[in-house]
Protein backbone atom coordinates (compact mmCIF):
# COMPACT_ATOMS: atom_id res chain seq x y z
CA UNK A 1 0.00 0.00 0.00
CA UNK A 2 1.11 3.54 -0.64
CA UNK A 3 -0.02 6.64 1.15
CA UNK A 4 -1.80 9.72 -0.15
CA UNK A 5 -0.46 10.88 -3.50
CA UNK A 6 -0.41 14.50 -2.27
CA UNK A 7 1.44 13.62 0.96
CA UNK A 8 4.04 11.71 -1.06
CA UNK A 9 4.37 14.67 -3.43
CA UNK A 10 5.11 16.95 -0.46
CA UNK A 11 8.26 14.93 0.27
CA UNK A 12 9.81 16.77 -2.69
CA UNK A 13 9.42 20.23 -1.10
CA UNK A 14 12.55 22.38 -1.01
CA UNK A 15 14.93 24.26 -3.27
CA UNK A 16 17.00 22.06 -5.55
CA UNK A 17 20.07 23.18 -7.49
CA UNK A 18 21.09 21.01 -10.40
CA UNK A 19 21.29 20.65 -14.14
CA UNK A 20 19.36 19.36 -17.14
CA UNK A 21 21.62 17.17 -19.32
CA UNK A 22 20.42 16.17 -22.77
CA UNK A 23 21.52 12.69 -23.87
CA UNK A 24 21.23 11.03 -27.28
CA UNK A 25 19.59 7.58 -27.63
CA UNK A 26 23.06 6.00 -27.80
CA UNK A 27 24.15 7.65 -24.55
CA UNK A 28 26.16 10.62 -25.84
CA UNK A 29 26.06 13.61 -23.49
CA UNK A 30 24.95 16.59 -25.60
CA UNK A 31 25.18 19.44 -23.09
CA UNK A 32 23.93 20.63 -19.71
CA UNK A 33 21.89 23.59 -18.48
CA UNK A 34 22.21 24.74 -14.82
CA UNK A 35 18.88 24.95 -13.00
CA UNK A 36 17.20 25.82 -9.71
CA UNK A 37 13.83 24.26 -8.93
CA UNK A 38 11.80 25.25 -5.88
CA UNK A 39 8.74 23.51 -4.48
CA UNK A 40 7.27 25.62 -1.66
CA UNK A 41 4.31 24.62 0.47
CA UNK A 42 1.67 27.25 1.34
CA UNK A 43 -1.76 27.36 3.01
CA UNK A 44 -0.80 24.55 5.38
CA UNK A 45 0.63 22.61 2.43
CA UNK A 46 -2.70 22.62 0.61
CA UNK A 47 -0.98 24.62 -2.12
CA UNK A 48 2.46 24.04 -3.64
CA UNK A 49 4.24 26.80 -5.54
CA UNK A 50 6.54 25.43 -8.23
CA UNK A 51 9.26 27.49 -9.91
CA UNK A 52 12.01 26.46 -12.32
CA UNK A 53 14.86 28.72 -13.40
CA UNK A 54 17.36 27.73 -16.07
CA UNK A 55 20.66 29.51 -16.58
CA UNK A 56 23.23 30.04 -19.29
CA UNK A 57 26.92 29.02 -19.32
CA UNK A 58 27.70 31.55 -16.56
CA UNK A 59 25.65 29.56 -14.08
CA UNK A 60 23.62 30.77 -11.12
CA UNK A 61 25.22 34.24 -11.00
CA UNK A 62 23.56 35.21 -14.29
CA UNK A 63 19.99 36.26 -14.98
CA UNK A 64 17.96 33.12 -15.74
CA UNK A 65 17.38 32.37 -19.41
CA UNK A 66 14.04 30.83 -18.38
CA UNK A 67 11.88 31.51 -15.32
CA UNK A 68 8.61 29.61 -15.09
CA UNK A 69 6.15 29.34 -12.18
CA UNK A 70 3.06 27.25 -11.52
CA UNK A 71 0.80 26.47 -8.57
CA UNK A 72 -0.61 23.08 -7.65
CA UNK A 73 -3.64 22.24 -5.53
CA UNK A 74 -4.04 18.75 -6.94
CA UNK A 75 -2.08 16.35 -9.13
CA UNK A 76 -3.05 15.02 -12.53
CA UNK A 77 -4.09 11.45 -13.17
CA UNK A 78 -0.94 10.81 -15.21
CA UNK A 79 1.32 10.90 -12.11
CA UNK A 80 1.91 8.37 -9.33
CA UNK A 81 3.90 9.32 -6.19
CA UNK A 82 5.25 6.57 -3.95
CA UNK A 83 5.96 6.59 -0.20
CA UNK A 84 9.60 7.71 -0.60
CA UNK A 85 8.54 10.69 -2.73
CA UNK A 86 9.65 8.90 -5.90
CA UNK A 87 7.29 9.38 -8.83
CA UNK A 88 6.43 8.40 -12.37
CA UNK A 89 4.39 10.49 -14.77
CA UNK A 90 3.84 10.60 -18.50
CA UNK A 91 1.48 9.93 -21.38
CA UNK A 92 -1.81 8.28 -20.45
CA UNK A 93 -2.32 6.78 -23.90
CA UNK A 94 -0.05 5.92 -26.80
CA UNK A 95 -1.47 7.18 -30.10
CA UNK A 96 -0.31 6.89 -33.73
CA UNK A 97 1.78 9.84 -34.97
CA UNK A 98 1.82 11.48 -31.53
CA UNK A 99 4.81 12.24 -29.34
CA UNK A 100 5.17 10.09 -26.25
CA UNK A 101 7.13 10.67 -23.07
CA UNK A 102 7.65 9.63 -19.47
CA UNK A 103 9.38 11.24 -16.49
CA UNK A 104 10.78 9.40 -13.48
CA UNK A 105 11.94 10.96 -10.21
CA UNK A 106 13.77 9.67 -7.15
CA UNK A 107 14.53 11.40 -3.86
CA UNK A 108 17.05 10.35 -1.21
CA UNK A 109 17.61 12.78 1.67
CA UNK A 110 19.27 15.85 0.09
CA UNK A 111 19.45 14.41 -3.43
CA UNK A 112 16.97 14.08 -6.24
CA UNK A 113 17.45 12.43 -9.62
CA UNK A 114 14.98 12.70 -12.47
CA UNK A 115 15.02 11.37 -16.01
CA UNK A 116 12.78 12.08 -19.00
CA UNK A 117 12.50 9.74 -22.00
CA UNK A 118 10.95 11.23 -25.17
CA UNK A 119 9.77 9.50 -28.36
CA UNK A 120 9.02 11.24 -31.66
CA UNK A 121 5.89 10.90 -33.81
CA UNK A 122 7.36 7.88 -35.61
CA UNK A 123 7.79 6.00 -32.33
CA UNK A 124 11.58 6.35 -32.17
CA UNK A 125 13.40 7.24 -28.95
CA UNK A 126 14.51 10.80 -29.72
CA UNK A 127 16.32 11.92 -26.55
CA UNK A 128 16.77 11.49 -22.83
CA UNK A 129 17.12 14.28 -20.28
CA UNK A 130 18.92 13.52 -17.01
CA UNK A 131 18.26 15.97 -14.16
CA UNK A 132 20.65 15.78 -11.19
CA UNK A 133 19.59 17.86 -8.18
CA UNK A 134 21.02 18.78 -4.77
CA UNK A 135 19.17 20.44 -1.93
CA UNK A 136 20.36 24.07 -1.67
CA UNK A 137 22.72 24.70 1.24
CA UNK A 138 23.96 21.12 1.49
CA UNK A 139 27.29 19.63 0.43
CA UNK A 140 26.10 16.24 -0.86
CA UNK A 141 28.04 14.78 -3.77
CA UNK A 142 27.07 13.25 -7.08
CA UNK A 143 27.33 9.49 -7.44
CA UNK A 144 29.93 8.08 -9.88
CA UNK A 145 28.67 7.08 -13.35
CA UNK A 146 27.00 3.68 -13.47
CA UNK A 147 29.08 0.76 -14.80
CA UNK A 148 28.25 -2.86 -15.55
CA UNK A 149 30.46 -4.11 -12.72
CA UNK A 150 28.28 -2.24 -10.22
CA UNK A 151 25.16 -4.02 -11.50
CA UNK A 152 26.54 -7.56 -11.59
CA UNK A 153 25.30 -9.84 -8.82
CA UNK A 154 22.04 -10.68 -7.09
CA UNK A 155 19.61 -7.99 -5.95
CA UNK A 156 16.66 -8.70 -3.66
CA UNK A 157 13.93 -6.13 -3.38
CA UNK A 158 10.40 -5.07 -2.61
CA UNK A 159 8.24 -3.71 -5.42
CA UNK A 160 5.13 -1.57 -5.11
CA UNK A 161 2.80 -1.43 -8.12
CA UNK A 162 0.17 1.32 -8.38
CA UNK A 163 -2.66 1.79 -10.87
CA UNK A 164 -4.03 4.83 -12.74
CA UNK A 165 -7.47 4.44 -11.14
CA UNK A 166 -5.81 4.62 -7.68
CA UNK A 167 -7.18 1.20 -6.72
CA UNK A 168 -5.24 -0.59 -3.98
CA UNK A 169 -1.54 -0.90 -4.71
CA UNK A 170 0.30 -4.22 -4.50
CA UNK A 171 3.61 -5.03 -2.82
CA UNK A 172 5.66 -8.14 -3.57
CA UNK A 173 9.23 -9.39 -3.42
CA UNK A 174 11.63 -9.33 -6.37
CA UNK A 175 14.97 -10.87 -7.24
CA UNK A 176 17.23 -9.61 -10.03
CA UNK A 177 20.32 -11.65 -10.89
CA UNK A 178 22.76 -10.16 -13.42
CA UNK A 179 25.70 -12.35 -14.45
CA UNK A 180 28.35 -12.16 -17.16
CA UNK A 181 28.23 -15.02 -19.67
CA UNK A 182 31.50 -13.88 -21.26
CA UNK A 183 33.16 -10.60 -22.26
CA UNK A 184 30.38 -9.90 -24.77
CA UNK A 185 27.13 -10.93 -23.09
CA UNK A 186 25.28 -10.88 -19.78
CA UNK A 187 22.30 -12.91 -18.62
CA UNK A 188 19.61 -11.32 -16.50
CA UNK A 189 17.05 -13.29 -14.48
CA UNK A 190 14.18 -11.35 -12.94
CA UNK A 191 11.76 -13.03 -10.52
CA UNK A 192 8.67 -11.34 -9.10
CA UNK A 193 5.60 -12.96 -7.64
CA UNK A 194 5.28 -16.32 -9.40
CA UNK A 195 6.96 -15.14 -12.62
CA UNK A 196 10.56 -15.53 -13.77
CA UNK A 197 11.93 -13.83 -16.90
CA UNK A 198 15.38 -14.64 -18.26
CA UNK A 199 16.99 -12.53 -20.99
CA UNK A 200 20.38 -12.06 -22.59
CA UNK A 201 22.01 -8.77 -23.57
CA UNK A 202 25.04 -7.76 -25.58
CA UNK A 203 27.61 -5.61 -23.80
CA UNK A 204 28.45 -2.62 -25.96
CA UNK A 205 30.53 0.03 -24.19
CA UNK A 206 28.34 1.91 -21.73
CA UNK A 207 25.13 0.11 -22.65
CA UNK A 208 23.40 -3.28 -22.75
CA UNK A 209 21.42 -4.23 -25.86
CA UNK A 210 18.53 -6.70 -25.57
CA UNK A 211 17.44 -7.98 -28.99
CA UNK A 212 15.10 -10.75 -27.88
CA UNK A 213 11.42 -10.38 -28.76
CA UNK A 214 9.83 -7.73 -30.97
CA UNK A 215 11.51 -4.64 -29.58
CA UNK A 216 15.22 -3.91 -29.38
CA UNK A 217 15.81 -2.45 -25.94
CA UNK A 218 18.80 -0.63 -24.46
CA UNK A 219 19.95 -0.06 -20.91
CA UNK A 220 22.19 3.01 -20.91
CA UNK A 221 24.68 3.56 -18.07
CA UNK A 222 24.49 7.24 -17.18
CA UNK A 223 26.16 9.75 -14.82
CA UNK A 224 25.26 9.84 -11.11
CA UNK A 225 24.56 6.09 -10.92
CA UNK A 226 21.55 6.40 -13.24
CA UNK A 227 20.33 4.03 -15.93
CA UNK A 228 17.72 4.35 -18.70
CA UNK A 229 15.95 1.20 -19.89
CA UNK A 230 13.76 1.76 -22.95
CA UNK A 231 12.93 0.33 -26.37
CA UNK A 232 14.66 2.17 -29.21
CA UNK A 233 11.30 2.13 -31.00
CA UNK A 234 7.91 1.22 -29.62
CA UNK A 235 5.49 -0.86 -31.67
CA UNK A 236 1.79 -0.05 -31.79
CA UNK A 237 -0.51 -2.83 -30.58
CA UNK A 238 2.30 -4.37 -28.53
CA UNK A 239 2.73 -3.99 -24.74
CA UNK A 240 5.92 -2.32 -23.57
CA UNK A 241 7.54 -0.65 -20.60
CA UNK A 242 10.02 2.13 -19.87
CA UNK A 243 12.24 2.21 -16.80
CA UNK A 244 14.84 4.34 -15.01
CA UNK A 245 17.16 3.17 -12.22
CA UNK A 246 19.33 4.93 -9.64
CA UNK A 247 22.21 3.33 -7.74
CA UNK A 248 22.16 5.14 -4.38
CA UNK A 249 25.24 3.35 -3.05
CA UNK A 250 27.17 0.14 -3.73
CA UNK A 251 24.42 -2.06 -2.24
CA UNK A 252 21.13 -0.15 -2.78
CA UNK A 253 19.35 0.59 -6.03
CA UNK A 254 15.89 1.90 -6.88
CA UNK A 255 13.97 1.46 -10.12
CA UNK A 256 10.79 3.03 -11.51
CA UNK A 257 8.84 1.25 -14.25
CA UNK A 258 5.91 2.51 -16.31
CA UNK A 259 3.96 -0.16 -18.24
CA UNK A 260 1.60 0.12 -21.22
CA UNK A 261 -0.73 -2.56 -22.63
CA UNK A 262 -1.33 -3.61 -26.25
CA UNK A 263 -3.95 -0.87 -26.69
CA UNK A 264 -1.34 1.74 -25.76
CA UNK A 265 -2.96 2.56 -22.42
CA UNK A 266 -0.86 3.20 -19.33
CA UNK A 267 -1.73 0.39 -16.91
CA UNK A 268 0.76 0.40 -14.00
CA UNK A 269 3.63 2.24 -12.33
CA UNK A 270 6.05 0.27 -10.16
CA UNK A 271 8.72 1.38 -7.68
CA UNK A 272 11.38 -1.15 -6.69
CA UNK A 273 13.83 -0.78 -3.80
CA UNK A 274 16.48 -3.50 -3.99
CA UNK A 275 19.64 -4.43 -2.12
CA UNK A 276 22.66 -6.36 -3.33
CA UNK A 277 22.98 -9.70 -1.57
CA UNK A 278 25.60 -11.48 -3.65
Amino acid sequence: MIGSKWENFLKNLGEWQGSFTKISPNGELLGSTPSIISLEGAENNQLVKFRVRRFGPGGYDETPTQDYSQEYRHLGKQAIFFDTGAFSKGSLQLAPFAEFGAEFGFINEDRRLRCVQLYDRQGDLSNITLIREFRSGTSVQERPPLTLDKLLGKWQGIACTAYPDLSSSESYSTCLDVQKIDDNYIQQTLSFGTKTITSKAKIEGHKLIFNEGINSREILFLPDGASSNAPLKYQLREPFLVEVGWLLNETERQRLIRSYDASGAWVTSTHVIEHKVG
